[in-house]
């Protein structure tokens, strides 16, 4: 049975961990809002741009005239690019990512297909190459406030590979925030871009008439690696974003679990003093006794 020096010491380490636990919930909090007042930055600027490709898609024939709209003839190499994070504590938000691009990466050898591992944030580094996994390209300590710089660095690696033909496909594999409880992987295409991108749903009537200087031709062109550098950047906020959340929501649930069980080791200090104490007479008791 554990003394009361013993318990006494267990019930202060629980407490410097809680302290631990809450002062990480609070950091994740404060990075998780800033975050997300990055991606509403983001999202009006990308929409506008969206609407300005297709604008100019209405006056330009984008019928294989662009490298990053053309598909490649047969589908041989694909590249994988997985967004993870730099550190743990943070729920199953790397494994989910992890999980998400080995079950890619099975099934496009399955089909025959080459596959190609570019990597942003230490853990998921880490457990690809301690799998066995060899890594063209890899990315660290963006995962805590990534910039857009970060963003054109890794859309021109991309936009090479991909226009050099040395692979066929480029997808992006990474958590997509919804709330600090809920962050679903995303596993998109971005290489080719895909029609859908520059094609409005619903065109009603004739397209307003704008000068455009240079050509439209010229601009579309220009604004095709934007596309790609933008959502690139979108999933290195995601991504941070939903680091964050669940780390905040895992810190959460362990300083929940350290309250517990203080509040059990508490109960059990009680105890056992309780029992010292009665011990403690009955043995003040017995010696009146004997000697009565």
């Amino acid at each position: 049975m554990a003394t009361l020096r013993d318990i006494r010491r267990r019930i202060g380490s629980v407490q410097n961990t809680r302290k631990i636990t809450k002062a990480m919930e609070m950091v994740s909090a404060a990075k998780l809002r800033r975050s997300q007042q990055r991606i509403e930055a983001l999202r009006t600027y990308a929409l506008s741009m969206i609407a300005m490709m297709q604008d100019l898609a209405r006056y330009t024939d984008v019928n294989g005239s662009f490298p990053l709209l053309r598909k490649h003839t047969a589908l041989r190499d694909i590249t994988l690019v997985v967004f993870t994070g730099d550190r743990g504590l943070a729920g199953a938000f790397n494994a989910n990512v992890i999980r998400e691009a080995l079950e890619t990466r099975r099934q496009a050898e399955e089909a025959g297909h080459q596959v190609r591992w570019l990597v942003v944030g230490r853990k998921g580094i880490g457990t690809l190459r301690f799998r066995g996994f060899e890594l063209e390209r890899t990315w660290e300590g963006l995962s805590d406030a990534p910039t857009y710089t970060n963003a054109t660095q890794i859309s021109r690696y991309l936009i090479e590979l991909y226009t050099s033909q040395q692979t066929d496909l480029v997808r992006l594999i990474y958590n997509r925030f919804r709330s600090p409880l809920e962050q679903t992987i995303k596993n998109v295409a971005r290489l080719p871009i895909a029609r859908e991108a520059y094609t409005a749903e619903d065109v009603r009537g004739a397209p307003a008439s704008f000068m455009y200087e240079p050509d439209p031709a010229t601009i579309f062109e220009k604004l095709l690696p934007r596309y790609v550098e933008i959502a690139v950047f979108r999933a290195l906020l995601e991504s941070s974003a939903s680091e964050q959340g669940a780390r905040m929501t895992a810190m959460r649930n362990a300083s929940d679990n350290a309250e517990e069980m203080i509040e059990h080791l508490t109960l059990q200090l009680n105890r056992a003093r309780q029992a010292s104490i009665t011990q403690e007479i009955l043995e003040v008791v017995a010696g009146a006794n004997a000697l009565a």
